[in-house]
């Protein structure tokens, strides 16, 4: 060995000091991710994301939204021996695909905004209907934009431009709004984070503006329940919801029909017949069994409250178990009556 070349116990030492170095960066980093307290650390394997295929539904939408621009684009051509079907969709895609006036544009993708909406299922999101009535509305904005750069150039007799300098390529926009729909869903996916602490569960949200931190402390936990829907099992993720007795992880749900008016428009009268006596109390008694809601309690997995559609799913729901009952009231009286029955012996 020449002079010149390093020990070994010094390789070592330096090997050491960097995997120190590294290992306090990290440590740093969660602290200041969560905001732990002092004396507090994020368990081994403790910290989660969803699953990327958890919003696999999302980017089913974004392809969709491509789907449509792309028909609007190249509306099918129906020939001689079409089947009608076939030629009343060409028809109304002729008469209503223009960027001039998009009629048909609009009624299929306001259309597919409010049954997505009304289905209320995880693509039912604010911002998913937000950024699909945004894309729905695209080519009128458009058209009113050029709209008012043609009269103010008429009135008043200036070159005025329109502040949207292009026309509206259904083609083109689409794939413009499909990437940004599909970029905006990875990044929001992404703005989820779980952790479980030494201390306590967090949850952590941080999407564009909006921002959400939340700690469990153990002690609160009174259940743990993990959901596992057929396309959750086949990939390989689930929910993991952590209820309190406080309510957190539930969600209260009407079920009904709202009449709208318990009287029907019919009020007594004593100078009424029986016959029509009769006839009032039977609307009452219909209008308020149409009236009547049942009020339901139900978990309600909220990516910000929950651990939602994570894969380290068994991992985490037996560290939660094992930190419950390291915390809970009933451990710790236990463990104070073993002391006490040891120092009696």
């Amino acid at each position: 060995m020449s002079a010149d070349s390093p020990a070994p116990e010094e390789d070592e030492k330096t090997e050491a000091t960097t995997l120190e170095s590294s290992e306090n960066a990290r440590i740093d980093a969660l602290n200041k991710k969560y905001r732990l307290i002092s004396g507090e650390s994020v368990l081994e394997n403790g910290e989660a994301r969803p699953s990327t295929l958890a919003f696999l539904g999302m980017y089913l939408i974004g392809i969709l939204v491509f789907g449509v621009h792309l028909l609007f684009s190249n509306p099918p051509e129906a020939s001689g021996d079409a089947s009608f079907g076939l030629k009343l969709l060409s028809t109304i895609l002729e008469l209503s695909s223009g960027e001039d006036l998009p009629i048909g544009f609009v009624v299929v993708m306001g259309g597919i905004t409010w049954i997505n909406r009304m289905l209320n299922v995880s693509t039912s999101g604010k911002w998913t209907t937000t950024a699909l009535l945004i894309i729905t509305l695209a080519p009128v904005v458009v058209q009113i934009d050029q709209l008012v750069a043609t009269i103010a150039n008429i009135f008043l007799a200036e070159n005025m431009e329109p502040f949207i300098p292009i026309d509206y390529s259904y083609f083109w926009f689409g794939v413009v709004f499909t990437i940004g729909f599909c970029g905006a869903t990875w990044f929001y996916q992404r703005s989820f984070s779980y952790a479980v602490t030494s201390n306590a569960v967090i949850f952590q949200h941080s999407f564009m503006l909006s921002r959400s931190h939340r700690r469990i402390l153990f002690d609160r936990i009174s259940e743990v329940m993990v959901e596992r829907t057929p396309m959750g099992t086949l990939l390989g993720y689930a929910t993991v919801t952590i209820m309190t007795d406080s309510g957190i992880g539930l969600v209260d749900e009407s079920v009904g029909i709202s009449a709208g008016s318990s009287g029907g428009g019919s009020s007594d009268n004593s100078g009424d017949s029986t016959v029509n006596k009769v006839r009032k109390g039977f609307f009452k008694s219909f209008f308020a069994f149409l009236s009547y809601q049942r009020t339901s309690r139900r978990v309600d997995p909220d990516p910000k409250h929950c651990f939602y559609k994570i894969r380290k799913w068994e991992n985490v729901k037996l560290m939660l178990n094992e930190m419950h009952k390291k915390h809970s009231s009933s451990n710790l009286l236990e463990d104070l009556k073993t002391a006490i029955s040891k120092e009696d012996a």
